[in-house]
């Protein structure tokens, strides 16, 4: 890149980033208190799509401590002690890396699960906040929330979905919905948007959310039929 003809209009540079591979952890804090650590699973490298998720973490005592001490390590240097944040890590050879400081409540499923496992609603907590009321962030039950996103294996056209229903009720399931409707397209682009849906339980233990989730997951259909052209990704 730098040995080429380009002519660039300042000085080229080039970032080296580190390449951290191992399990994936998220810690979400309010204030100065870390609420909740979960752990995230994801597809086949070089892409970034997320399977599923689960509140809490199956960690140690020594690994919760460690993500829990770099976690009020960020708050401070980057003083977010005075609201939400998301902090995600990898766990490598050497402890947990920090991968992001996000000063925000963390998107997607996450919230819905951390009210499912700890009983602590990350959202009203906020605004309790910002409109100066008092919040409460100790934990009223101790619960295994997880998702499962649903992912295709293919670009095309939507026929159908089916199973929903049947799957929310299951016991231990609190949600099972699909994003999009029948007919529309989809074009796979590597990342989180390739999820369609998602199917959320929690239970008592670890053993019975998952088995709760994988008995809707089974439940749960849909049919693509490819484009009769391939179609490149969107790009921003």
């Amino acid at each position: 890149m730098l040995g080429g003809k380009h002519v660039w209009q300042s000085s080229p540079r080039i970032l080296v980033e580190e390449y951290a591979e191992g399990p994936h952890y998220s810690a979400d804090t309010m204030g100065n208190t870390v609420i909740a650590i979960g752990a995230a699973d994801f597809g086949q490298p070089p892409y970034f799509v997320v399977r599923g998720c689960t509140f809490p973490a199956p960690l140690t005592g020594e690994e919760f401590r460690r993500i829990t001490d770099a976690s009020l390590r960020c708050l401070q240097t980057f003083d977010l002690g005075w609201g939400p944040a998301n902090i995600e890590f990898r766990w490598t050879k050497r402890g947990p890396v920090i991968i992001e400081v996000n000063p925000r409540l963390p998107g997607w499923v996450t919230p819905r699960l951390v009210q499912l496992a700890y009983g602590v609603d990350l959202i009203t907590a906020h605004i309790q906040l910002l409109i100066g009321e008092e919040w409460d962030l100790s934990a009223r039950h101790s619960r295994t929330a997880a998702a499962r996103f649903l992912v295709p294996d293919r670009d095309g056209i939507l026929d159908r979905i089916e199973g929903t229903s049947r799957a929310a009720a299951v016991p231990g399931v609190a949600e099972a919905r699909f994003y999009i409707e029948p007919q529309s397209p989809i074009v796979r682009k590597g990342d989180f948007r390739d999820s369609i849906g998602h199917v959320i339980a929690a239970s008592t233990s670890r053993t019975r959310t998952e088995t709760a989730l994988q008995s809707a997951v089974e439940l749960i259909g849909w049919s693509i039929t490819p484009f009769s052209k391939p179609r490149r990704p969107s790009r921003y």
